[in-house]
């Protein structure tokens, strides 16, 4: 299997399932109408045929005892994720010791604690005049997979294709962008879950000569706005835990931290550790 190729996503015994060698390892994102215990045992099952070196599960609460069970074990936690009544866990399960290892654990530490105090410091100012947020539509499609290539050498999903853009435009994801003088600088996206009522905030990019303006904070306020106006009670991202302006950008907005995903995500060029936050709007 080519390590270039973006990770599958396909439906095994009703869950819905990513997996490859992109990030190595087997996402369940949704359990779907999934018999936990056969599920949990079809995982470990598939990740050491295909020798993956982790596997990431977000479950209800009242789903996850059976992975855990299996020797699963919670690295984040989001309240009221489902429909506002459940929480979320986040599980990891490691196949390979070197996986499981994090040796910049006191640097994320570190950079979880400069969030909370630039919370504290923040005053937000306008965009600048000749800046203007909006949705964006199928016509930008070519000029956000672009910025996508620019900024991220790898991604845990191919927001790089354009044809990936489009056909997430069109069921469940709403893309903003930041527009100066005619040309989009800055994109992130809101990905809704209607049934379960919430929206992962991600996908956040800023061309580098438009860096320093708090564009991500402008567009997760406004991404907050929109979610606000669908009915989607609860946000969260996966940040990355070595990005400090992230992290910031949603300490700022009154996320609250979840936990951290090790070794989960390969973004910006290598696998790396991912902060979730979360927040009630």
């Amino acid at each position: 299997m080519n390590n270039n190729q973006p990770d599958k996503t396909e439906n095994i015994d009703g869950a819905l399932v990513q997996h490859g060698n992109y990030n190595h390892r087997i996402y369940l994102m949704n359990i779907g109408t999934a018999d936990p215990d056969r599920l949990a045992s079809q995982l470990i099952a598939l990740a050491k045929e295909r020798g993956y070196s982790k596997i990431f599960a977000k479950v209800p609460s009242s789903k996850s005892s059976p992975f855990i069970e299996q020797g699963f074990r919670v690295e984040a936690r989001i309240p009221l994720f489902y429909s506002g009544q459940e929480e979320a866990q986040f599980l990891g399960y490691y196949l390979n010791a070197k996986r499981k290892l994090e040796p910049h654990n006191q640097r994320y530490n570190n950079i979880l604690k400069l969030a909370k105090i630039k919370q504290k410091e923040f005053k937000a100012k306008p965009l600048p005049r000749d800046y203007v947020i909006r949705p964006c539509v199928p016509s930008d499609i070519e000029a956000m997979a672009e910025i996508y290539r620019t900024v991220f050498p790898t991604y845990p999903f191919p927001i790089h294709d354009p044809a990936y853009l489009h056909d997430t435009m069109k069921t469940h994801v709403m893309y903003f962008g930041i527009e100066t003088k005619g040309q989009l600088v800055a994109l992130s996206s809101a990905e809704t879950d209607q049934k379960s009522q919430n929206a992962e905030m991600t996908d956040f990019a800023t061309l580098d000569k438009w860096r320093g303006h708090n564009l991500a904070y402008h567009l997760l306020k406004e991404m907050e706005h929109c979610m606000i106006s669908k009915n989607i009670p609860v946000t969260y991202t996966i940040a990355r835990a070595e990005s400090a302006g992230m992290n910031i950008t949603f300490a700022r907005l009154g996320y609250l931290f979840g936990g951290r995903l090790i070794n989960n995500t390969n973004i910006a060029g290598h696998i790396e550790s991912m902060n979730v936050w979360y927040k009630k709007i």
